[in-house]
């Protein structure tokens, strides 16, 4: 595992060296979307264009629609490996290298290779070619992004052991989602589309019921959306006028314990609704932090399972919390009612106020702290 970290950061700090290839990711839901069929026609229309492009491996699984867009595209050998007296056929990097082709295509990205190979995982053959310059068009399903593992686990049932890590994925300059409705999925997989009959009924009682499905699918649309977004958000840098809007991300701001509880779970429940990100910000404006106040902010943060900020800051609370706001491209933001006087808004100014004139596209809720009506 330390290893496929370690190759990871290798693949980000060598991202930016010119001359290196670029990676398109197709991403789908579940087997038999569409993925490999799409990459093939990908490549036959760059071929049509004059661009240099070969298989390096693909999986039909016996589809004939997928087996019939391999058409005249060129495909390097595979090499052979022999493992406990059996052959068995990885992608040739060195083949790929000496054939120095613009595009290469490779599928199952998450595949493990055989013991002896030159690398341990399919992706890191992949992070060769590219580090040799060449285009890679590759193909992978969402329960195979390790940082999605255990949900996977949780809808289906079932622990998927090969996986890609996320900063390889977050690196690919081009990802397109391949999508299909749970019923076209079953539909294809009844017409033997996608698995050989002895597999069909057991499928459908299994993973590829519509409960996990639909399940997936969400999974895959939010996790490229969350992909795009935050390529928006580093894209901005300093054009920052205000947040998107593709991601809700809520920012919950606590200064007394007392009122710490009502604005948590206000925040959290429209986290849920939203499927947002949850932030909660305590702005500390002594020298001296207080541990306890401090402690009790922490642990809310672990109950419901938000981001935990804290700023140092002489300076207003409103600036503060404009500075993270812009900081975390917050979409909202929660205040409990505040408990100056009308003579304070007007000497020291309304911390609404301030935030409205220093944000653009962000709302802000002002949730009451029930005292009794006199």
């Amino acid at each position: 595992m330390m290893e496929t970290n370690d190759k990871a950061a290798t693949f980000l700090a060598a991202a930016a060296i010119q001359g290196r290839g670029r990676l398109k990711l197709y991403i789908g839901a579940a087997p038999g979307v569409g993925k490999t069929y799409k990459m093939l026609t990908d490549a036959r229309q760059m071929k049509e264009e004059g661009i240099d492009v070969v298989i390096g491996l693909i999986e039909t699984h016996g589809r004939a629609e997928t087996a019939a867009q391999l058409g005249d595209l060129e495909q390097v050998p595979l090499l052979e490996t022999c493992y406990k007296d059996r052959p068995f056929y990885e992608l040739n990097i060195d083949g790929i290298v000496q054939r120095t082709p613009k595009v290469v295509l490779v599928d199952e990205l998450a595949h493990t290779n055989i013991p002896g190979s030159k690398h341990t995982k399919r992706y890191q053959d992949v992070m060769e070619l590219l580090d040799g310059g060449i285009d890679v068009l590759a193909a992978v399903n969402i329960q195979h992004l390790e940082s999605v593992h255990d949900i996977v686990q949780t809808i289906t049932g079932v622990r998927v052991n090969e996986r890609v890590p996320d900063l390889f994925v977050q690196q690919a300059d081009e990802i397109e989602l391949i999508d299909a409705t749970p019923e076209t999925l079953q539909k294809r997989l009844r017409e033997g589309k996608i698995y050989p009959p002895q597999r069909i009924q057991k499928s459908l009682q299994n993973y590829f019921q519509l409960t996990n499905l639909a399940a997936l699918r969400e999974l895959a649309l939010r996790e490229i959306a969350d992909e795009v977004d935050e390529k928006l958000e580093l894209q901005k840098g300093a054009d920052y006028r205000g947040p998107l809007g593709v991601h809700e991300k809520i920012l919950i701001c606590i200064q007394h314990t007392d009122t710490a509880e009502r604005l948590v779970r206000r925040g959290y429940r429209m986290a849920n609704r939203l499927n947002a990100e949850l932030y909660i910000l305590h702005v500390a404006r002594d020298e001296a932090v207080d541990k306890g106040k401090v402690d009790y902010i922490r642990q809310l943060c672990t109950t419901f399972e938000a981001h935990f900020l804290l700023q140092r800051s002489n300076k207003k609370v409103a600036n503060a919390i404009v500075l993270e706001a812009r900081k975390h491209f917050i979409t909202q933001i929660l205040l409990g009612q505040s408990a100056r006087t009308r003579w304070e808004e007007i000497w020291k100014g309304s911390i609404v106020n301030t935030i409205m004139r220093q944000t653009y596209n962000i709302d802000i809720h002002i949730v009451s702290d029930q005292k009794a009506v006199r």
